[in-house]
């Protein structure tokens, strides 16, 4: 009877704290063994069971994760990504445009940039593509390996407040009925408070840390005659042919989106995918490697490694989406708590996307799970004002859950890189995610004041 009332009293406790602690057992169980995908499938089967999943209930989830092709071909970009980086960094591109960014910015402004740049590229575990060019910049080893790590997923992720070619934001357009470029007018400031929070946390560091070489006379900046010959003479094109690879992807993705836009209906990652075979192929055109190097592009540990933590994580948000036994969404029945406890509307505006982004580790993630709910709440037909301060919130709080995910890939991906700890870069990211988090809530009262 005690085992009864006990299992009784542990079905009683709100899903949202269920939520709360799979997450905690990934971060905790990650930190004791040290292998995150173990730690995924624990935190997974927790949820699982503690969800009140039966065996029958569970394999329906799994049999509609194993049976789309989005799953599949979410593994693929992965490959992809991880293989162009790998070529790139093979025909001696990536040291190149490092190199070509180094000549123009400091040290601390190109760890910025450059995953900046490759920001504007809508592919999971983008952050793997960025990780190396990062870590180059620091050619003597001098930044804390925890600070590239934190940098290179920070500046990753600037844009996608507002840029179109994020399916998060695509689909936040969507549930809120704004036009396009209502949308990205509105969530532009963002990406701007982003970059500034970023620099005052984490470049301002980097930054001491170049003014301490050249003080000491230890820097390995150039001067003289040697700086002139940096800055003098340099084709202005250099740039765009390095990234050119990158700049294929992106054209490549928006193309098929606005001329073909079935493709995308058909597969979401169809596009990307041919994106980046494009750019491979064109590389390889440009810049041939031989077989062998191929072969261990392809064989490498490496891309193997991060596709089985995708797949991992990828099978946990299933059953963060999914329906549970008795027929409801489980985020559905988070909202019914909230409302159940008395949370007023703004705070749950608050509160609802940040823990559908702190499950999922996704922006598509938490957009699809809370901006239904979210746009219940501010009622019919809501006021100007009402809509756009509550989607500036709503957005912005999803974010900031989605940064602080122990199940982001990006998040994951550097810190493999890097060979650092999530739990020590989710740390060190819980003050500037709450200043942004500040900068959001104001930003949404004055949105609201305005209109």
């Amino acid at each position: 009877m005690p085992a009864v009332d006990a299992l009784s009293v542990l079905m009683d406790v709100p899903y949202i704290v269920r939520i709360l602690v799979s997450l905690g057992v990934i971060l905790a169980l990650n930190r004791w063994v040290r292998n995150l995908g173990v730690s995924v499938v624990v935190g997974t089967v927790l949820l699982m069971v503690w969800s009140g999943h039966s065996v029958s209930s569970a394999t329906r989830v799994l049999h509609g994760f194993l049976g789309s092709a989005n799953t599949w071909f979410l593994l693929l970009v992965v490959f992809l990504v991880i293989w162009l980086s790998m070529q790139l960094a093979e025909a001696g591109v990536m040291s190149e445009m490092v190199g070509a960014v180094r000549r123009r910015l400091p040290r601390h402004g190109a760890m910025a940039v450059l995953p900046a740049v490759i920001g504007m590229l809508p592919m999971p575990g983008g952050a793997a593509f960025s990780a190396p060019m990062v870590g180059e910049c620091d050619d003597g080893e001098r930044v804390y390996p925890l600070l590239k790590s934190k940098t290179n997923y920070w500046f990753r992720h600037v844009w996608e407040y507002w840029w179109p070619l994020y399916p998060g934001v695509l689909l936040a357009i969507e549930k809120t009925g704004l036009a396009v470029w209502e949308f990205m007018l509105l969530q532009l400031p963002m990406s701007f408070m982003s970059i500034g929070v970023g620099s005052a946390f984490l470049l301002r560091k980097i930054k001491r840390t170049d003014t301490a070489e050249a003080a000491s006379g230890q820097g390995d900046e150039p001067t003289g005659d040697e700086n002139e010959s940096r800055t003098s003479g340099r084709d202005p094109m250099e740039l765009v042919r390095l990234a050119s690879p990158v700049i294929i992807v992106i054209a490549v993705y928006a193309i098929i989106r606005v001329m073909f836009p079935l493709v995308y209906e058909t597969n979401k990652y169809l596009p990307m995918v041919t994106g980046l075979v494009v750019a491979i192929f064109g590389l390889q055109r440009g810049r041939p490697l031989s077989r062998e190097s191929w072969k261990r592009i392809i064989f490498s540990r490496k891309a193997g490694v991060l596709a089985l933590l995708v797949f991992l994580i990828g099978i946990y948000g299933a059953f963060i989406e999914s329906r549970l036994p008795g027929g409801s969404m489980l985020m559905t029945e988070v909202k019914a708590e909230l409302q159940t406890w008395g949370i007023p509307t703004v705070l749950m505006l608050v509160l609802l996307p940040f823990f559908s982004g702190l499950a999922t580790g996704l922006a598509v993630g938490f957009v699809g799970t809370s901006f239904p709910i979210v746009m219940t709440l501010l009622g019919q037909d809501p006021a100007a004002g009402t809509l756009l301060a509550g989607t500036v919130l709503a957005f912005g709080c999803g974010y900031m859950g989605m940064i602080l995910s122990p199940v982001h890939i990006c998040l994951i991906v550097t810190n493999e890189h890097f060979q650092t700890r999530v739990v020590r870069s989710l740390a060190g990211l819980v003050v500037p995610s709450s200043v942004m988090g500040l900068l959001v809530l104001l930003y949404s009262l004055l949105i609201y004041l305005m209109f």
